[in-house]
């Protein structure tokens, strides 16, 4: 068919939706495949389509800080590995430094070359040029249980160094023309100072996020096939702009702001917001934000631009998926060697899951549209040398200009499940105690913050414990003359009865009998 330069509005909306189609597709197959109760069971994992340059096109929605920072580990391969990449490649990257977030989250990017056989008919003159470099990328990232590092689970709540929380992966190639490089990728794994602890576990999520990716790209060549590359690219491109206008519109409707937000450690996040009305654009900066930390709270600069992403598709109300459209009116300020662009070797850990929630809570702050929601996802995860597991915990959403917040619920970055009680008990020696709502947690207001809940898990074996989370000091903001959101508690009840108060990050031994007890923080209220 002949392309114009404008969309059809019924192709685009088929596209949009197509695009978003094959992304779900992928995170099933993954799901279905996958050998750890943290992808399988909790869903922490993303999975999204990328087009020749590495600009994400769309995404299933899965976990808001993976979506936004992953482009950038495409564009890192495609820098990095040019005219390397081959048919049939499968490449693993983790690095915080070259578009990761945190080394637990290992992404798998496959290219996606037309299939000569299958695709020739819609080959028209010049095309041959796609059958020789990658057309699309298709990248499936996961939460590994387990990558390394000085604690079981791999989130560390002291590291003060990138090699203290994992192994790093830079563009590894997994599998190299349709062959597993599986003993290269096990010597990855195990030659390190602080080696991965179950490497057949490692193996097997690895191998569910290849399955995940030929899907996708089997359903790719399928569309080429049957709409013909060029109109699949232009709706690729039109599908991006779409974003793009539909950010715009948002930003019509703004005004400059700007937010200062300390964290439990005095750390503080500042942020700016500069409206461009000739040119409907915005300036997001965060020059004042505190310089690059020796915890591991700093948050590589793909996860800024992936809070940054979030807070503004959150603002549009027309059903877009979130893309490379959506940056294109934002100018991002992001002083190198703070602690959101840091440099190497920091620690990031903790960057990835607590660090982009302040920075999405200050934003919505600048903007005035939105209380703090818990501002942290409580990362809670336990082991030994045969187990590890983490989970993140739900708390209060914040309240915003015309609605409440809600109540023991996933916030912002993180979209991930709570693994089910009997599956949490079935595979490893624990007891959920109980797990309810902590009563008038939420802030008050007009429009009232979310509570957050009491989780309570029974140890029957002894195990290292490790708590990573935010709020504990620092209650998350109300708006507006709003009351702020509750602060978080940890703490352990010893079998002996005695209680053990704990800060915002912990490591701890537990003996078989003792109970940690997580209270996790309300939202903040809006208006009085």
């Amino acid at each position: 068919m002949h392309i114009t330069s404008q969309p059809d509005p019924v192709r685009l909306e088929i596209f949009k939706n197509l695009y978003q189609f094959i992304a779900e597709q992928m995170g099933i197959v993954l799901q279905n495949t996958a050998a750890s109760v943290n992808i399988k069971e909790r869903l922490d994992f993303s999975c999204a389509i990328f087009d020749a340059s590495g600009l994400l096109v769309a995404n299933a929605p899965h976990i808001p800080v993976h979506l936004g920072s992953m482009s950038e580990s495409v564009r890192s391969l495609i820098n990095d590995k040019g005219d390397n990449i081959k048919p049939g490649n499968v490449y693993l990257s983790n690095n915080p430094y070259n578009g990761g977030t945190h080394l637990p989250d290992v992404t798998a990017i496959t290219p996606v070359f037309l299939n000569q056989k299958l695709d020739n008919q819609t080959l028209e003159t010049g095309d041959e040029y796609s059958l020789k470099y990658p057309i699309f990328y298709v990248a499936s990232r996961g939460h590994q249980a387990d990558i390394g590092g000085i604690t079981p689970g791999s989130m560390p709540p002291h590291s003060t160094n990138i090699e203290e929380e994992g192994i790093l992966f830079d563009n590894f190639l997994l599998v190299e023309e349709g062959n597993l490089l599986e003993t290269s990728t096990r010597q990855h794994l195990s030659n390190h100072k602080y080696p991965a602890r179950n490497i057949n576990q490692n193996i097997a999520d690895f191998q569910a996020q290849i399955a995940a990716n030929e899907r996708g790209l089997q359903e790719l060549r399928k569309m080429v096939a049957q709409y013909g590359l060029e109109t699949v690219q232009a709706y690729m491109e039109f599908v991006q702009n779409n974003a793009e206008e539909a950010v715009r519109k948002v930003i019509d409707t703004l005004k400059n702001g700007s937010f200062s937000y300390e964290m439990d450690s005095g750390a503080e996040i500042r942020v700016s917001v500069i409206i461009n009305r000739a040119k409907r654009s915005a300036i997001i900066d965060f020059t004042g934000t505190s310089a690059q930390l020796n915890s591991n709270f700093n948050a590589p600069k793909a996860v800024t631009q992936a809070a940054v992403l979030y807070v503004f598709r959150t603002l549009v109300n027309d059903n877009i998926p979130l893309n490379a459209g959506c940056l294109k009116p934002l100018e991002i300020l992001v002083p190198t060697g703070c602690m959101l662009n840091p440099t190497y070797p920091a620690a990031v850990v903790a960057g990835n899951v607590e660090t982009s929630q302040i920075i999405v809570d200050a934003l919505y702050g600048a903007l005035n549209v939105m209380a703090a929601s818990q501002g942290t996802m409580n990362n809670f995860t336990f082991g030994n040398e045969k187990y590890q597991y983490y989970e993140t915990i739900c708390g209060g959403s914040g309240a915003g200009i015309d609605f409440d917040g809600t109540d023991a619920v996933q916030t912002h970055m993180t979209n991930s499940r709570l693994t089910d009680p009997e599956v949490l008990e079935t595979r490893y020696p624990v007891m959920v105690e109980s797990f309810s709502l902590r009563a008038d947690s939420g802030g008050k207001g007009k429009y009232s913050g979310g509570n957050g809940v009491i989780r309570r898990i029974k140890f029957l074996e002894p195990m290292t414990a490790n708590i990573l989370s935010g709020h504990r000091v620092i209650s998350p903001f109300g708006l507006n003359s709003g009351e702020g959101g509750k602060v978080g508690r940890n703490y352990i009840l010893r079998r002996d009865g005695s209680q053990e108060n704990l800060g915002s990050t912990a490591t701890v031994e537990m003996q078989s009998g003792d109970i940690f007890v997580v209270e996790t923080p309300g939202g903040g209220g809006f208006g009085c």
